[in-house]
């Protein structure tokens, strides 16, 4: 379960949504070795949808070399980040629907600028020095 939430929020993170496998097993790899608290947020994030399948569900679509988050994973991560109301509505209608998936090409949004490349970029390299040298630490 933590692994899909964890799938879900790495895709997000992508521009349109969609990373090849290797993109997808590094980001994975950082985030396991992140602590506790990446997995008490998944398992929380987890307990808002108990039936989580984002395959069958049709949340996260293989195609080209990677996964692809789309349209109904957002409204689901959407969901399971919100702040619960106490009189909330059940996800269960969007994430139990039978109808076929509709395969829409969402509109491409513009390319980020290379500040924002680049920025993203830094961030990745900080995160994976942290986590190589939370491994490090936790190895000796």
């Amino acid at each position: 379960m933590n692994f899909q939430v964890t799938v879900l929020k790495i895709l997000v993170s992508y521009p349109d949504g969609f990373a090849v496998m290797e993109d997808l097993k590094r980001d994975m790899a950082i985030l396991a070795t992140s602590g506790r608290d990446w997995a008490d947020r998944t398992r929380r994030l987890a307990s808002r949808v108990p039936d989580l399948d984002i395959f069958s569900q049709g949340l996260v679509e293989r195609i080209s070399g990677g996964w692809r988050l789309t349209s109904k994973g957002r409204d689901v991560l959407e969901f399971m980040e919100a702040r619960p109301a106490p009189s909330e509505p059940s996800l269960a209608s969007v994430v139990n629907e039978t109808s076929p998936p509709v395969f829409e090409r969402a509109p491409v949004s513009p390319l980020p600028q290379p500040a924002d490349r680049a920025k993203r970029r830094r961030e990745r390299r900080e995160r994976r020095r942290e986590a190589l040298e939370r491994a490090r630490a936790n190895a000796s």
